[in-house]
């Protein structure tokens, strides 16, 4: 069985778990999700940078209205319930934790207790934190010894 570590920051859609599920062909895959709550008011900067970027100037305005830090934990961890259900209701299993502090040593820890073959972050664009590589898919590369695949998660 293939061994899939798969980072995200907001519920899967239908299209993101066919897309995760369907990108090895017939092979069954197992899925270890790491669900990010949302940052610091650091990141609230950068993503509404990302999002005057991209034109959505309606959702760069309301950036600073999102949960974060320990109040993010609930969201998130319904946010990851739900989406490791769709997994499993696709036919792959999975299992998964929400991720507070020092992430990439997470993801380092799980990928090798887990011997995943890849890991694979869903993400939305974060165009400013990709110019400088410092989107979590860039980091990773360096940390984890495995393929790491970056994917655009799909809006509602």
């Amino acid at each position: 069985m293939f061994t899939s570590v798969l980072m995200i920051e907001k519920p899967l859609t239908p299209e993101d778990v066919e897309f995760v599920t369907t990108l090895h062909g017939e092979e069954q895959i197992s899925f270890v999700v790491l669900m990010q709550p949302r940052g610091d008011q650091a990141d609230v900067l950068l993503r509404a940078i990302d999002d005057v970027a991209i034109g959505e100037l309606r959702e760069a305005a309301r950036e600073s209205e999102e949960p974060e830090g320990k109040e993010a934990r609930e969201p998130a961890a319904i946010a990851l319930e739900y989406s490791l259900q769709e997994l499993r209701k696709a036919g792959s299993e999975a299992v998964g934790q929400v991720v507070e502090e020092h992430p990439l040593d997470k993801l380092k820890t799980v990928v090798d207790d887990s011997r995943a073959d890849e890991v694979i972050v869903l993400t939305a664009p974060h165009y400013v934190e990709e110019f400088f590589h410092r989107d979590w898919a860039s980091r990773a590369r360096h940390k984890v010894g495995v393929p790491v695949l970056k994917l655009f998660a799909h809006s509602e």
